[in-house]
């Protein structure tokens, strides 16, 4: 499909609506999709998810005009350090893919819908032995469990020794009152990213760690900005972006003042195609500060009805 322009204030911006399948199920999707708008500064991303209402998703834009339009302040570091990302599958898949990530952290997905306790038992056991005693293990359980029910499986899945558990509980509250009772670290994200204001979130006695994620957060800038207000360690993760919205996730790591842990950008592993031919993809459980070039927008092209959806999110985005 011909680019159409899109932007009302500021230059257009070329508008490329792309659809790439994952290797595994992830997120309750099969499939990732978004647009790619170009304007002087280079390529940005926009790719909320479908759940995402437009007012939210504003924010996504936000970012997406950032990269295009603004660029991204300057990196204090060369390279990034990231953990592989292990989907809700079984324990011999989870071993297989820590062991071909060359990563030494790895995030292990829990509380699938549909799974055990032991089945998120088995799959961390299988991480562990994957990366040795030394690596580094997390889990994501993205606010599935109630404060006894986190209790319990925490104390189950730490006997592998866990670096932190990501969004345990839906809520502060309850996040304030699962830190008084376990040793393992918390990090905070949907509670901070899907927040009306991410700058005013009291994460008084809530957490230990911020994830920070450049689309929901508006953007490098803005991202760093949620960085300052609650002076907590950081992790950045990614929003399951192609290599374009990756390189967006690095830039914010990158000019972060300290990134005391592996972030959470190695996503592209996931997906079984990309829209470049240089994808982000770990070397020794690193990525390099870069924008790849998605020269591959034609094999990732999005059919009729796809692209015709995303030109409406556009409009009513941009409204």
């Amino acid at each position: 499909m011909i680019p159409a322009p899109v932007g009302g204030t500021g230059p257009a911006l070329e508008a490329r609506v792309w659809s790439v399948p994952l290797r595994t199920r992830f997120r309750g999707i099969d499939v990732r999709d978004g647009v790619l708008v170009r304007g002087p500064a280079g390529w940005g991303e926009f790719s909320p998810f479908w759940d995402y209402d437009d007012a939210e998703s504003r924010r996504w834009w936000a970012a997406a005009v950032e990269a295009a339009v603004e660029g991204w302040p300057a990196p204090l570091r060369s390279s990034v350090p990231v953990n592989v990302t292990v989907p809700a599958v079984d324990a011999e898949r989870a071993h297989a893919i820590v062991s071909a990530s060359g990563c030494r952290t790895a995030k292990v997905k829990v509380a699938e819908p549909g799974q055990s306790p032991a089945d998120d038992l088995a799959r961390v056991e299988a991480v562990r032995d994957a990366l040795g005693p030394a690596g580094a293990i997390r889990v994501d359980a993205n606010a599935a469990w109630d404060v006894d029910t986190a209790v319990a499986r925490i104390g189950e899945l730490d006997r592998v020794g866990l670096e932190y558990v990501e969004q345990p509980c839906a809520t502060l509250e309850q996040l304030v009152a699962l830190r008084r009772r376990i040793d393992v670290r918390i990090a905070a994200d949907e509670v901070v990213r899907r927040s009306a204001d991410p700058l005013r979130v009291d994460l008084r006695e809530a957490c230990d760690v911020v994830v920070l994620k450049v689309q929901p957060l508006g953007g490098v800038r803005a991202a760093l900005r949620v960085a300052d207000a609650h002076g907590l360690p950081c992790v950045v993760s990614s929003a399951l972006e192609s290599s374009v919205g990756i390189a967006a996730g690095v830039a914010l790591a990158a000019a972060l003042p300290e990134l005391p842990f592996a972030c959470g950008l190695a996503t592209v592993a996931l997906f079984a195609d990309d829209v470049t031919s240089s994808p982000l993809l770990p070397v020794d459980g690193a990525l390099p500060v870069v924008r790849p070039e998605p020269d591959r927008l034609a094999e990732a092209a999005a059919d009729a009805d796809t692209d015709a959806r995303w030109r409406a999110r556009l409009d009513a985005v941009r409204a």
